[in-house]
């Protein structure tokens, strides 16, 4: 593993200790897509005092023509070699940070929106947030099919036929200083789950970045293709994004709390239900696809119904069980975010109904421990229990109506995202499906 630079010093020393030719700068656009450029190592000194100008009007979200100039300067803190790169003439990256030419941040760079609402929480007295996503997704055959690679299921072995594609997937992950919990076979046929040790925020939001172009640039490599779609097969259970976090004031977390129900703090029972009562507008964000909404139905372990529990997995937020002396563990788990988000407008979005939980001292529902998914919907209408939104139609709606989300992500990204997800639909709902002719031109 590459040492991790402080600072420009740090960073330059190492390029020339592991003789890199070329830095690629990335950055994502409003929906989290990756954007890379190349820049040749004399350039380094330049684009870290001027920044590398770059069309801002040509990425997704970012800006209009008559203002389309931008500048990436690069974050030294998130340089690491690519390892399936030549070691020789290295090519490493570092992710960069989004400015005007006027030297302000770009209010349309995700980064930034994730990197403002950190801020926030430390007005509030926090210093840390931690999250640890657990990433799912498929292998096929390539990108024109869903065609498998096994028939494997849920910790399936020998059945699993992407033992060594994960195992090199972890290596190279190491090697640019990602840390793997644990990784195996998930429940659908050829999908798996590689776990990454829980980091601050920004941190992670970059490592998920990171994480999916390793995983499918492995696949590449193994002539297979690697998808975080989030519903690939009609019938199988689809691709999730659980994510843990906790609130931290230096070395304490704040979240655990040894003499209440639960071992739960006050801070956590409001962060809790800050996440239940905004859940449904920031849902646009979590769940940014058309195919999002394929997942989020009942019947295939997708979290739907808006509760919390502590053992019950049917439930949308659980809090794992508390372990004697493994307090800094104590978490919640929100299950309901897949994959294919843009993970620094998620994990933004996350901690803002938290914080407006704490704020405003929301009071926590009473848990469910019952299976959701049996109860009838008089009976989950008597519990008071909720659903998410049942399509990306549906989530623009509740979006509209939400303060919150437009504060978190700021009134560009919030505008831009909005027109986006919109014009999305709009496209969705004009195809007429392979569905549609088979149930209906033979009989009508």
């Amino acid at each position: 593993m590459v040492e991790k630079p402080r600072d420009k010093k740090d960073m330059m020393e190492l390029v020339k200790k592991y003789d890199v030719k070329f830095v690629r700068f990335w950055f994502t656009d409003v929906l989290g897509q990756l954007k890379s450029f190349a820049v040749p190592v004399e350039e380094l000194d330049v684009a870290f005092e001027e920044g590398m100008g770059f069309d801002g009007s040509s990425i997704k979200g970012f800006t209009g023509i008559e203002e389309s100039d931008m500048l990436a300067i690069p974050d030294p803190t998130t340089f690491a070699l690519l390892p399936w790169r030549p070691r020789e003439k290295a090519v490493a990256r570092v992710f960069c940070d989004i400015y005007l030419p006027d030297g302000k941040p770009y209010e349309g760079d995700p980064r930034y929106v994730l990197k403002r609402n950190l801020e926030k929480m430390k007005e509030m007295g926090f210093t840390n947030f931690y999250v640890g996503p657990e990433c799912e997704f498929f292998y096929f055959k390539n990108e024109k099919s869903t065609e498998i690679l096994d028939i494997g299921g849920y910790f399936d072995y020998p059945l699993d036929a992407a033992e060594d594609l994960r195992r090199e997937t972890i290596f190279c992950l190491e090697q640019m200083g990602i840390r793997v919990e644990y990784s195996h076979h998930e429940v659908a046929p050829s999908q798996h789950e590689i776990d990454l040790r829980y980091a601050d925020a920004l941190e992670m939001a970059d490592m998920v970045m990171t994480y999916r172009v390793v995983v499918k640039e492995v696949a590449r490599k193994y002539g297979c293709y690697a998808t975080f779609m989030p519903k690939p097969i009609f019938g199988e259970n689809g691709s999730g994004m659980h994510v843990h976090q906790s609130l931290f004031k230096g070395e304490e977390n704040t979240f655990f709390d040894p003499n209440e129900e639960y071992y739960l703090s006050d801070i956590a029972k409001k962060y809790i239900a800050g996440l239940l009562k905004h859940v449904k507008e920031i849902t646009l964000v979590l769940n940014q696809w058309v195919n999002s909404y394929k997942r989020l139905v009942p019947g295939y372990e997708a979290p739907v119904y808006i509760a919390w529990a502590r053992k019950n997995r049917s439930a949308l937020i659980r809090v794992p069980l508390y372990k004697p002396g493994k307090e800094k563990a104590t978490r919640v788990e929100l299950r309901s975010p897949d994959p294919a988000c843009n993970p620094y407008l998620a994990f933004a979005c996350m901690l803002g109904a938290g914080l407006k939980g704490i704020k405003e001292g929301y009071e926590l529902p009473a848990p469910i421990e019952k299976n959701i998914y049996a109860l009838t919907e008089r009976e989950r209408q008597e519990l008071g229990i909720d659903s998410l939104p049942g399509s990306l139609a549906e989530a623009i709606e509740y979006a509209k109506k939400s303060e919150l989300l437009r504060e978190v992500l700021g009134e560009h990204v919030y505008n831009e995202l909005l027109a986006l997800k919109k014009a999305e639909w709009d496209e969705y709902r004009i195809q007429v499906t392979e569905y549609e002719l088979k149930k209906y031109l033979p009989i009508l």
